[in-house]
């Protein structure tokens, strides 16, 4: 399914006005607990926590992923949502002893990013946060987590740990300043952090398991969604930061809001981002989708 689907007709848009709210607002269906995805592998020794939002509640989802490397000095990249932290800590720590994680990558300031990071920097007493003087900034200087166990690291910059370089990297969309993508030279696989996010009609491991031509329109949708800015830049740039990403040796794109990119497919991703400044915009959900959301939650309430 793809995102037009989702979006009422111009002639369908005409509908009667929601009914009047209820004198007392009623609690509402009992929320949908979003299902269980496991850890997986996507390279040696190199996990994709898995989560999503709106499986099993909308007619898409989103994934809301983290990652975890295990070595010698284990890393934990972006740290999730609040709302699902204990299933976050639990598929952590199934993999890495917290008393041996050396490293907590912060690739930027949005909440799927750093909402668990105080759980996580209080249960990994020997890790050092990896952020830059700009997050540490726009996040209210942490105060949870002294200037001692912190190391910033910007665009271009690397820091070394388990025998090999790691480099922080901008991806070529982001909707926050302060993103940085992270690679990792001995695997080849890069954290892109918020780029390449895509719809799913529920939480896949690789886009290989996606319909290619849904994937790809759903990856384009979402570009203009979080970063509008790409149909406002000068061309040549942004396809070179594109481009930038093939000559980085990348065996495996991993991402906040997608399932993992792996093989040929790496080359169709990014297509799709050279097509985004051009691409015509997709409708967006309106007042008519929370219409009938509003309708159908008070349908569900009991009288």
């Amino acid at each position: 399914m793809s995102l037009t689907d989702l979006i009422p007709a111009a002639s369908e848009a005409s509908s009667p006005p929601p009914a009047d709210p209820p004198a007392v607002a009623p609690a509402g269906p009992p929320a949908i607990e979003s299902p269980r995805h496991l850890p997986v592998e996507i390279a040696p020794d190199t996990f994709v926590i898995q989560a999503t939002q709106g499986e099993g509640a909308a007619p898409v989802a989103v994934h809301l992923n983290a990652m975890v490397i295990r070595g010698s000095e284990p890393i934990i990249v972006d740290t999730g949502v609040p709302s699902l932290g204990d299933r976050y800590l639990a598929d952590m720590w199934s993999l890495v002893d917290p008393e041996d994680v050396r490293w907590v990558f912060l690739s930027h300031d949005d909440i799927d990013h750093y909402g668990n990071l105080d759980a996580v920097m209080a249960a990994c007493p020997n890790a050092t946060l990896i952020t830059t003087w700009f997050m540490w900034e726009r996040m209210g200087n942490l105060p949870s987590v002294p200037p001692w166990r912190m190391r910033w690291v910007a665009d271009g910059e690397t820091f070394e740990a388990n025998g090999r370089t790691y480099a922080a990297i901008r991806p070529p969309l982001y909707d926050s300043p302060t993103t940085r993508g992270l690679l990792d030279t001995g695997t080849g696989v890069y954290w892109a952090s918020d780029c390449f996010a895509t719809t799913v009609p529920h939480g896949v491991a690789d886009v290989a398991e996606l319909d290619r031509d849904e994937w790809v329109e759903a990856t384009i949708a979402n570009a203009h969604g979080l970063s509008p800015w790409v149909r406002q830049v000068e061309g040549r740039e942004f396809h070179r930061a594109v481009d930038d990403l093939a000559r980085l040796d990348v065996t495996a794109i991993a991402s906040c809001h997608s399932p993992t990119i792996t093989g040929a497919n790496l080359a169709v991703a990014r297509e799709a981002l050279h097509a985004a400044p051009t691409a015509e915009l997709a409708p967006v959900p309106g007042q008519e989708l929370l219409d009938m959301i509003v309708a159908q939650a008070l349908a569900e309430v009991p009288s």
